[in-house]
């Protein structure tokens, strides 16, 4: 079973945002990707982007 799940890690434990349906003690793999990285170079003027959607949905 493969799943895409978010988390927060706190206190040296990842601590996920949903529940999890798996029994205590399996071992799982996990790809760590930072989602304040994903969006550091973005530059996005608020305003620009409503008035834009604006113009594109009425």
């Amino acid at each position: 079973m493969a799943k895409v799940i978010e988390a927060i890690y706190e206190g040296g434990v990842l601590k996920p945002l949903e529940k999890l349906n798996i029994p205590n003690g399996v071992r799982v793999r996990i790809r760590i990707e930072c989602m304040y990285g994903l969006l550091r170079d973005w530059k996005i003027d608020a305003q620009k982007l409503k008035d834009e959607l604006r113009s594109i949905h009425g």
